[in-house]
């Protein structure tokens, strides 16, 4: 697959294959998540293999060569509402933060929103701490994608391990299932 211009940038030194192609690159929930997008779509998403001490974004970018302001940082928020503990993946550029007691909150309708526990994430999304992403989220779980992260022709997500990155269009994103762009989401 012939990468963009703009793709090759944000992959840096990165070389990108086909996400299907490299399963053994992405966490269970994330193989699973692909597989279930349009095969155009799929075709799309692209993994590399990183070292995992480098999977933190400013570390990860650095040692790539990947620039900042095309990673896109996947957290779960979670908050609680009568009782009812609701959970968001969040999508921000790494430039950005999320705003979590402003419009994530307002989103999940709750009185109080904070980032999910480390241990609770882990255990719900089956996925690496530092390797969450957008794609294998629980089913029921908004995903609430900053328009910048949409509107990019290519961004860095994690890939559910903290052993390789993924490489796809910001469009995808919008394409997960419960994916909806919040505008006011990255501050």
């Amino acid at each position: 697959m012939t990468l963009t211009d703009e793709a090759r940038a944000v992959a840096g030194s990165l070389e990108p294959e086909p996400a299907l192609a490299r399963t053994d690159l992405l966490a269970e929930p994330v193989v699973v998540a692909l597989r279930a997008l349009p095969e155009d779509v799929a075709a799309t998403c692209l993994v590399a293999a990183i070292d995992p001490d480098l999977a933190d974004t400013a570390a990860f970018c650095e040692a790539y060569g990947s620039p900042l302001d095309a990673s896109a940082n996947c957290v779960v928020v979670a908050g609680s509402r009568s009782g009812e503990r609701r959970y968001a993946g969040c999508v921000v550029l790494a430039t950005t933060r999320a705003d979590v007691n402003g419009a994530v909150r307002r989103r999940l309708d709750v009185r109080k929103a904070s980032f999910a526990p480390m241990d609770e994430t882990v255990a719900l999304t089956g996925m690496a701490y530092g390797g969450i992403t957008p794609f294998g989220l629980p089913a029921g779980w908004p995903l609430l994608v900053d328009p910048a992260v949409l509107a990019a022709p290519a961004v860095i997500v994690g890939s559910g391990i903290r052993g390789s990155k993924l490489l796809v269009p910001g469009e995808v994103l919008g394409a997960v299932p419960g994916a909806e762009g919040l505008d006011g989401l990255g501050r």
